[in-house]
């Protein structure tokens, strides 16, 4: 599956790894040893992968380090940009966010809400 390296390197840079799988199934990731999975597989019916409108999954990052490398990551495998690190004040006070593509166009944004680093 193409986007699992694009993966790999942006979770990776959020403290996310890929979890064990047997060859040939799709690729899972966690943070730590429990908590939410994320799976990078095709859809159950077939049909080809569609973007969601308005939709984008966030993932909370530590420090606004781990912000500005998942979006570097993101871009240097692929991706594109859709909002470059930066604090974003009309969400709150310390909301430090990123928002990018992934190669099939799904949103993600990471966010840091800590004060600066």
């Amino acid at each position: 599956m193409r986007a699992g390296g694009f993966y790999d390197a942006v979770l990776g840079a959020l403290g996310w790894s890929r979890l064990p799988k047997p060859a040939g199934k799709p690729p899972a990731y966690r943070k730590g040893a429990s908590g939410p999975v994320i799976y990078v597989q095709h859809p159950f019916d077939g049909q080809p992968a569609t973007v969601g409108n308005g939709s984008h999954l966030a993932l909370v990052a530590e420090t606004r380090e781990m912000v500005r490398a998942f979006h570097q990551q993101a871009l240097a495998q692929g991706g594109s940009d859709e909002g470059e690190p930066g604090l974003r004040p009309h969400y709150a006070d310390n909301y430090y966010a990123c928002y990018v593509r992934d190669i099939d166009g799904n949103k993600l944004q990471a966010v840091c809400y800590a004060e600066g680093d």
